[in-house]
């Protein structure tokens, strides 16, 4: 079975060119929902879900942790050009990297899906939330969970945490990775020729994504080169 199938067998059936996709209901039965994104490649999947269910879907880009701050822009330019594509509306919010890092001041050595990846989950639902709240939205999710390399109870944690900072908010808990989520996620992406960033996004994932390669014998990150459809998937390894 691959690492990808999300244990669903045979995933030629969920291609991109071959699956029926169903239409979603949301949890509450919001006609609309504001969607934090991660990324392009990441959100691709789950704006194209949302569209074939004509989910009204506002994408809430807010990523203070992404560093250095080019590092930042490209992965935004490439989630606005998808949704521009799809005619979603994109909501570009504050890079406010020094709340970020104070944030999570004293967390710098904790490991990947430890607790400062929780504050910072925390940090941009909390945002999120607020943004709905005050634009009438009564339901948020996140791309950040289709990703193989994210803990999705970690991730439903803190959204539902966030969402509950207001009367009759939701988190959609959605397992966008299921029925062959996450390996459309690398077909569009091909197909797009998406940017490939190779580190989760802080300093300290590019810090110990590097040393773990200089441990390992490989190169270092070598920021905006790589495109998928144009350059090799990184290997299940990284």
């Amino acid at each position: 079975m691959s690492r990808n199938d999300g244990g669903d067998g045979d995933m030629s059936r969920f291609s991109v060119d071959t699956y029926e996709r169903p239409v979603l209901e949301t949890p509450n039965g919001a006609e609309k929902v504001l969607m934090h994104s991660c990324c392009a490649p990441c959100a691709a999947e789950v704006m194209d879900a949302l569209a074939a269910s004509k989910i009204e879907t506002t994408i809430f880009f807010y990523n203070p942790n992404i560093h250095p701050r080019d590092e930042y822009e490209i992965r935004k330019q490439e989630n606005i050009r998808y949704a521009e594509k799809l005619g979603m509306d994109f909501i570009d919010w504050d890079y406010n990297a020094k709340d970020w890092f104070a944030r999570t001041q004293g967390m710098e050595d904790e490991p990947e899906r430890g607790v400062r990846c929780t504050a910072c989950f925390d940090m941009r639902f909390e945002v999120t939330a607020d943004y709905a709240a005050e634009h009438g939205f009564k339901l948020i999710s996140s791309t950040l969970g289709i990703s193989r390399w994210k803990n999705m109870a970690q991730i439903n944690g803190c959204g539902e945490r966030a969402a509950a900072r207001h009367d009759g908010m939701t988190y959609w808990t959605f397992n966008w990775r299921k029925q062959g989520g996450a390996q459309r996620m690398i077909e569009i992406s091909k197909n797009e020729e998406f940017y490939q960033q190779e580190y989760c996004g802080c300093v300290y994932s590019l810090r110990d994504t590097n040393a773990w390669r200089e441990t390992n014998g490989r190169e270092k990150i070598k920021r905006k080169i790589k495109f998928y459809g144009r350059d090799a998937v990184v290997s299940d390894d990284e």
